[in-house]
């Protein structure tokens, strides 16, 4: 069984997050990044399970910078077999799903694993074009997968309950919580990894779909009003006049 596990980078959510004046990019000088963990604690820990119970190899794929060649090689200590950074640094979804796509192409890749999201972004968009521009089925949100007789077998968590989907392989599954159990980097693992090839991509020079116009910060949090229990009209008051409940 070969699989492909896309992986990224994101802020750590300890970061403090801050914008330049003009609001059109975000502050990283200090910023501290990591291998984002929907990719790391589910995908690919699952990915290396299904290898070790049916044989193949693992390979990963990031669409970044050199500097970014960090995180890779964390990917590569927990247990994947090979690893390939797309050279370019993606404005969109839009450009991360082709390059992906374009990669998987050339390769017999029977699971297309990604978290089900990135920490930073959130917007789930990646995995979905994937299957569409590799023409397979694609599972969402899953967090729990079994191989059985060629197919793909998940559950996948939904409001007041569980449903179970199955798809024939080849297919893009995002990973969600649930999924695998976290692996930390062993001292052996870090070291073969320091040895083991990361494999350089020119990119295919795709024009992203989206242009960022800004970022802003949420409203700042209002102190909170406490009423005495006594005091029933002041807190219908509120609720109607400020809080606009009622």
């Amino acid at each position: 069984m070969n699989i492909l596990v896309c992986i990224s980078k994101t802020p750590e959510t300890t970061a403090p997050i801050d914008f330049t004046p003009d609001g059109k990019e975000l502050k990283t000088e200090g910023m501290n990044y990591i291998l984002n963990p929907y990719d790391e604690w589910y995908a690919l820990v699952r990915a290396l399970e299904l290898k070790e119970q049916n044989g193949g190899a693992v390979h990963v794929i990031h669409v970044g910078p050199a500097a970014n060649d960090i995180i890779i090689r964390k990917a590569l200590a927990i247990g994947a077999d090979e690893a390939y950074r797309v050279d370019c640094d993606p404005k969109d979804a839009w450009m991360v799903a082709s390059e992906v796509g374009a990669f998987a192409k050339e390769h017999a890749y029977d699971i297309i694993f990604t978290g089900k999201e990135t920490l930073d972004y959130a917007g789930a968009l990646v995995p979905g074009m994937i299957a569409e521009l590799l023409g397979v089925p694609f599972i969402s949100f899953a967090n729990h997968l079994e191989y059985e007789n060629g197919k793909i077998i998940c559950q996948r968590e939904i409001e007041g309950g569980y449903e179970e989907v199955e798809a024939p392989m080849p297919l893009v599954v995002s990973a969600a919580k649930g999924l695998a159990e976290q692996r930390i980097p062993n001292m052996r693992g870090i070291m073969m990894a320091k040895r083991k090839p990361l494999n350089v991509i020119e990119p295919q020079c795709v024009s992203p779909k989206q242009t960022l116009t800004g970022y802003e910060k949420p409203p700042q949090r209002t102190g909170v009003k406490l009423i005495d229990p006594e005091n029933m009209d002041e807190l219908v008051r509120l609720l109607h006049e400020e809080a606009k409940v009622i």
